[in-house]
């Protein structure tokens, strides 16, 4: 698969009696692809995935893969830190219409750089997909090296690429320096997805793109055509807007920006809760 470029990933709405919004996923899912993005993530960490329960995660596979009709390219995400369940469900879950799995690192029990290579191993011999690793280390605990993640990468033609969040620039390079060429490294931070591009990175899965996918889209097109200054320019624009979204709670302050845009409203599952109203009327601001 080709990761080249914007990807999203997507909030799964809510009403407000909690039951998943498909009527307002459709309105982002839209909003996002008129907007010019590259492709879509579905069940990844901003769309709430650990409150659904499996047939929900299933309906929202679903409906992502029907409302979508082959537009962009979809990837799935399959995360937790059982290693055996997760293997269970990416091979009891229908997958067609999918080209890759995006799976974050174990969160919680904080394995060793062994203990990691040894379950996205297993994922890698048992996935009938691509797989994209994800390293969260802010919301996992644990940071995945860069040692590690080049191993999997020599080890395992079925690990396309990594979705990298650790903000380690330096990490990143080494990542980039001693891969294969046709390994992918993705930012997994939508204000580091320029400075990644400039040397070598092929774009983001970003949360804010979904709010504003057209000037999002033309930051990461420039910066990989390398028009830097340009680049710079539209980051800029919108930097204040990716400060505000993440200022309390992901994906609390992107809802909440959707909700402004009538895409959706922002309902949240516990533990989880709107952003406050001063932070509420900050993101409404950034629009008027």
């Amino acid at each position: 698969m080709n990761l080249r470029g914007t990807g999203v990933a997507l909030v799964t709405p809510f009403k407000a009696n909690k039951s998943i919004d498909f009527e307002g996923l459709g309105k982002v899912i839209n909003h996002c692809i008129n907007g010019g993005v590259n492709y879509l993530v579905a069940l990844g960490t901003t769309g709430e995935t650990v409150t659904l329960s499996l047939e929900e995660n299933q309906e929202v596979l679903d409906f992502t893969k029907k409302h979508s009709a082959g537009r962009v390219p979809l990837i799935a995400g399959f995360g937790g830190n059982d290693t055996a369940l997760i293997v269970k469900r990416i091979n009891s879950f229908q997958l067609e219409g999918y080209s890759a799995i995006l799976s974050a690192s174990p969160n919680y029990n904080k394995p060793s750089q062994e203990g990691i290579y040894q379950h996205y191993k297993q994922i890698a011999l048992n996935s009938p997909l691509p797989i994209i690793l994800y390293n969260v280390p802010s919301r996992t605990g644990k940071n995945m090296t860069a040692s590690t993640t080049i191993r999997l990468a020599k080890d395992f033609e079925q690990i396309i690429g990594i979705k990298e969040a650790s903000n380690d620039l330096l990490q990143c390079m080494e990542i980039i320096r001693n891969t294969r060429p046709s390994f992918q490294l993705i930012s997994g931070d939508d204000v580091h997805a320029l400075p990644m591009i400039s040397f070598g990175c092929e774009g983001v899965i970003s949360v804010v793109a979904q709010a504003i996918p057209s000037s999002f889209t033309n930051m990461v097109n420039s910066a990989l055509a390398g028009e830097f200054k340009k680049a710079s320019e539209l980051q800029f624009s919108f930097l204040d807007l990716i400060k505000l979204i993440f200022k309390e709670n992901n994906p609390a302050g992107i809802k909440a920006a959707l909700a402004h845009l009538n895409l959706c409203e922002d309902d949240l599952r516990l533990p989880l809760v709107p952003v406050s109203n001063e932070l509420r009327n900050n993101i409404n601001s950034f629009f008027n």
